[in-house]
């Protein structure tokens, strides 16, 4: 019943946690703003119109919305909660969990280099480009998760960093500080790309998406929300005990996955966006951290100093 109510309970709350982001962008700009349920209004406000679709797409770009929503949703009962396991978990669930995400972006790009339009191909060019940044950081967060702890699935490995030595806080901290910066930019959020832009020369995401209309489009945001909160998750219980009680653990749950997300208006309101060239390098240092938290994780295991 728990998994039940916590499945519910995030499936329901990335738009909540959107308002977050933007009270936060308000507020520290001196404005009342829009209300945290805003992007609930717009969500259903685009479930509401009708659908515009291209006669030059196929088959491919009618069934990615769908696909995307799947996918996270898939990926998000392979992660555990510091208070409840995992819906789904086995032996090498973190492979498949890295590949079905890999899959949903796969048929974002497929999408839209079907609409026949070489703006969106630009978009997908270079999303699939820093792609091949974030993606082989991950691996090497998993793969060190997996090495410390000698576990090949979520569960076990949450669980057994909470018994292990106390030189994982430094690892710890080094695989948040990635994980944030990966959630910046799977998110498109700045510095990497900005959701309110609409410049030819500095979109991203939101150019892949620019031919999808009211409810395609409601899911491709809402998809993109969810896996904001999906990586998180993994923030937080790289932070969270697994052995830390029910009523405890909901609570510590909820105020950490909320300060996440303040942290990420409190950077859009301090930092800029990057140009383009530099964007490649803001996502380097995710390889950077990952890397010497990896080193850090020989250098123990060979027996330190």
């Amino acid at each position: 019943m728990i998994k039940i109510i916590t499945l519910i309970t995030v499936l329901i709350s990335p738009f909540f946690f959107i308002g977050i982001i933007n009270k936060t962008k308000a507020v520290w700009a001196g404005r009342k703003g829009a209300s945290i349920f805003q992007p609930y209004y717009d969500f259903y406000k685009l479930l509401k119109k009708g659908v515009v679709i291209s006669r030059t797409t196929s088959l491919i770009f009618r069934i990615t919305p769908s696909v995307n929503i799947a996918s996270v949703i898939f990926a998000i009962l392979v992660i555990p909660l510091p208070f409840s396991n995992s819906v789904i978990s086995f032996q090498g669930d973190i492979v498949l969990f890295s590949y079905i995400l890999g899959f949903s972006k796969f048929m974002t790009v497929l999408a839209a280099l079907d609409t026949g339009s070489s703006f969106e191909g630009m978009g997908a060019s270079r999303e699939v480009t820093f792609s091949t940044i974030v993606e082989p950081a991950f691996f090497i967060i998993i793969g060190s998760l997996a090495l410390l702890t000698n576990q090949v699935s979520f569960t076990s490995i949450f669980t057994a960093l909470s018994l292990s030595a106390s030189y994982t806080i430094l690892i710890k901290i080094l695989f948040v500080i990635s994980l944030f910066i990966m959630l910046l930019v799977e998110g498109s959020r700045v510095p990497v790309d900005d959701p309110n832009t609409h410049l030819e020369l500095t979109m991203i995401h939101e150019v892949m998406i620019l031919d999808y209309s009211g409810p395609d489009l409601a899911f491709i945001l809402y998809a993109s929300v969810l896996k904001m909160v999906m990586i998180t998750i993994l923030i937080v219980n790289l932070l969270i005990p697994a052995s830390l009680a029910l009523v405890p653990g909901i609570l510590l749950f909820v105020l950490l996955i909320s300060l996440s997300f303040i942290s990420v208006g409190l950077v859009e309101s301090l930092i800029a966006r990057s140009r383009m060239s530099h964007v490649p390098q803001f996502i380097f240092l995710m390889t950077a951290l990952s890397l010497t938290a990896f080193a850090v994780i020989i250098f123990f295991l060979n027996g330190g100093f």
